[in-house]
C-alpha cells in the first residue's frame, strides 16, 4: 500500500491503453489549524491559563483526550481519498502547545498505527501555540529542522514575540524536500505584519534555493490572509496560474478554488476565507502542458471536506465545528478545515 499506486490513473492521465499503463507513485501533503490542542497544565511564561481546569474553557482531561481523538481521526483520514490505509506523508500544524501534547497525538492509536512521528520547535509565542509537522517515515525521511524565527522591524514591536516558521527538510521519493511550516500574525495585528512575514519566509525560501538549486520548497500553513492578499500574492510572489510562474515565484493552487469555486476553508459572517494554503516551488511543476513525471511534480489539491467537520443544524449550519463556541464545549474539531495536496513520481 505505500505505493497505492492508481491502477487507472495512468489511463486518466495520459490516456493511455491498459499495454501501456507505467506505474506511479502518489504522495499527499497535508495542513491543519488544529485549533488549540493544550494540554490541561499551565506551562511557565506562556499566557495558557484559559486551558486548565480553572480556566475560562474548563479544560480538563476529558475535553483534552477528546480532542487528541478528534484531531488524531481527522489527520488519519486525511489524503485517503487517494490514498486508502496510506494517508498523507507528512502534515504540517498550526496551534499546538508544546512537546507533550505532540507526544500524546502521535501516540493516538489512528496515528501510532502507521507510525507517524514529529517535529516540534518550542517558540516564543506568548499565548504558547506553535506549529509542528507529522510525517510518516516510510515515505518522508528527516534530514535537518530548524525554527527561523519571525523578525519584527518596528521599535515598538521590539518586545513581541510571535511565531516562527517551523523548517523542515528531508527527502521525499528520494529527492530533497524541505516544508516551511507557517503561521501568519493574526487578522487584528494588520496587515503590514504579514506581508513582513510573506517577504520573509520568500528570503528563506530563496535561501533554501541558493544552497541547494534542486531543493523541492513547500511552505505551508494558516496563512491569515486569502490568496488574493498581498502578503501571498505580492510579498511571496505565490501566483494563481502555472503559466504565470517565474523562476523566482511560487504556485499557489488554491486561488482559485477562492476566486472561481467560491469556498474556503473557513467562514467569517457567513463568507468563506481561504487562510490555509500549501504553495510549491516552480520544480514541482510540469509547465506548458508537459506530463512528465519522471521527478516529483504536482497533481492535484483538495480542501479535506467531511461532514462531521461541519455544524448539521442550527445558525451556524454549514460552518466549521469548533471544539467550543460561545461559551460551549461542543466536542468539535476546529475553525479551519484541512487542505491537502498530491504529489506524483514515475517509478
Amino acid at each position: 500500500m505505500r505505493k497505492l499506486l492508481l491502477v487507472l490513473f495512468c489511463a486518466v492521465l495520459f490516456s493511455a491503453p491498459a499495454s501501456a499503463q507505467k506505474k506511479f507513485s502518489v504522495y499527499a501533503i497535508g495542513f491543519y489549524n488544529v485549533e488549540n490542542l493544550f494540554d490541561t497544565t499551565h506551562d511557565e511564561g506562556k499566557n495558557d491559563y484559559d486551558f486548565t481546569p480553572t480556566g475560562s474553557y474548563q479544560w480538563n482531561e476529558m475535553k483534552y483526550s477528546h480532542k487528541l481523538h478528534n484531531m488524531a481521526s481527522v489527520l488519519a483520514e486525511m489524503g485517503t481519498d487517494v490514498l486508502p490505509n496510506v494517508g498523507c506523508a507528512a502534515i504540517g500544524l498550526a496551534e499546538v502547545e508544546n512537546d507533550h501534547v505532540m507526544n500524546d497525538l502521535t501516540a493516538q492509536p489512528e496515528l501510532a498505527a502507521r507510525g507517524y512521528k514529529y517535529v516540534h520547535i518550542e517558540g516564543p509565542d506568548h499565548r504558547g501555540i506553535d506549529c509542528a509537522l507529522i510525517y510518516n517515515p516510510k515515505f518522508f525521511t528527516v534530514r535537518d529542522t530548524k525554527l527561523v524565527p519571525y523578525v519584527y522591524d518596528l521599535p515598538k514591536d521590539s518586545t513581541r514575540a510571535t511565531r516562527g516558521f517551523l523548517t523542515v527538510s528531508g527527502t521525499l521519493a528520494g529527492e530533497h524536500v524541505t516544508i516551511i511550516v507557517c503561521h501568519l500574525p493574526s487578522r487584528g495585528a494588520g496587515s503590514y505584519y504579514r506581508e513582513l512575514g510573506g517577504k520573509q519566509v520568500k528570503a528563506l525560501k530563496d535561501s533554501l534555493l541558493r544552497e541547494d538549486p534542486k531543493v523541492k520548497v513547500l511552505v505551508m500553513g494558516d496563512m491569515n490572509d486569502d490568496p488574493t492578499n498581498k502578503s501571498m500574492y505580492e510579498c511571496l510572489s505565490a501566483k494563481p496560474e502555472i503559466k504565470e510562474v517565474g523562476s523566482n515565484d511560487m504556485y499557489n493552487p488554491w486561488y482559485n478554488v477562492l476566486v472561481k469555486e467560491g469556498t474556503g476553508t473557513l467562514q467569517y459572517q457567513g463568507k468563506w476565507n481561504l487562510f490555509d494554503q500549501i504553495i510549491m516551488t516552480p520544480n514541482l511543476l510540469n509547465k506548458a502542458g508537459k506530463r512528465d513525471f519522471s521527478e516529483l511534480k504536482f497533481w492535484k489539491n483538495q480542501i479535506f471536506r467531511r461532514d462531521y467537520l461541519l455544524q448539521e443544524s442550527g445558525k451556524y449550519k454549514g460552518n466549521t465545528k469548533r471544539t467550543t463556541a460561545g461559551g460551549v464545549w461542543l466536542d468539535g474539531y476546529s475553525d479551519h478545515l484541512p487542505v491537502v495536496t498530491y504529489f506524483v513520481k514515475q517509478q
